[in-house]
C-alpha cells in the first residue's frame, strides 16, 4: 500500500507540473493571439490586391497615349495620387516585371492564409475527438465559417485582379496561378 501511495504521489505531481506548465496563459489568450495574427494577414492581403489594383490603373494610363480605345478604368483617389507625385511622372512606365511578382507574393500570402484556416480546422477536429473522452470542447464554429468567408472573398478579389492582368501575365504564369488558386479553393471545400 505504501508503494501504490508513493506512485499515486509522484504521478500527481508530474500532472500538477505538466498543467503548470502548459497552462500558463489562458485559452483564450492564445486563440486571440492567433485570431488577430489572421486578421493582420487578411489585411495585407486586402493591402497587396489594392496595391495590384493601382499598378494596373498605372500601367493603363502610361498605355492611354498609344491606344485610342476608351480610357482604363481608375478611381478619383489613384489618379489624384499620380497627379500629385512628381515621381511617378517622370517614371515612364512602371517596369513589367513588377505586377507579376507583387500578384506572385499576394498568392503566396493568399495561400498561407489558407494554411492558417487548415490548421485551425485541424485543431477544431481535434478537441472534438477529445470531447468524447471528456474534454471540454466549444462547438461554436462562427468564428472558424467567419474565417473561411474571409479569405474566400479575399480569393475571389485576387483572382479577378488576375483575370483583369492576365495580358501582363504571360502564357506561362497564368495557368499555373490559377491552379494555385483552384487548390486553395478546393482545399478549404474538402477540408
Amino acid at each position: 500500500l505504501r508503494l501504490v501511495a508513493v506512485l499515486k504521489a509522484i504521478l500527481e505531481g508530474e500532472k500538477d507540473a505538466v498543467l503548470k506548465r502548459g497552462h500558463h496563459l489562458p485559452l483564450s489568450f492564445h486563440r486571440r493571439q492567433e485570431e488577430l495574427k489572421f486578421s493582420l494577414g487578411l489585411q495585407r492581403l486586402q493591402h497587396r490586391i489594392r496595391e495590384i489594383q493601382a499598378l494596373r490603373d498605372g500601367q493603363c494610363r502610361h498605355q492611354l497615349p498609344a491606344l485610342t480605345g476608351p480610357p482604363c478604368p481608375s478611381s478619383a483617389a489613384s489618379s489624384q495620387l499620380n497627379v500629385r507625385d512628381p515621381q511617378l511622372k517622370t517614371e515612364g512606365k512602371p517596369p513589367e516585371s513588377e505586377l507579376p511578382a507583387l500578384i506572385l507574393e499576394a498568392v503566396k500570402e493568399l495561400e498561407a492564409a489558407k494554411q492558417q484556416i487548415l490548421k485551425r480546422i485541424q485543431i477544431w477536429k481535434r478537441q472534438q475527438q477529445l470531447a468524447g473522452n471528456g474534454a471540454l470542447f466549444e462547438e461554436n464554429l462562427a468564428p472558424l465559417q467567419k474565417r473561411c468567408e474571409s479569405l474566400v472573398e479575399v480569393h475571389f478579389q485576387l483572382h479577378q485582379q488576375v483575370m483583369a492582368a492576365s495580358a501582363e501575365l504571360g502564357a506561362e504564369l497564368l495557368p499555373r496561378l490559377l491552379e494555385r488558386f483552384n487548390e486553395v479553393l478546393s482545399s478549404l471545400v474538402k477540408r
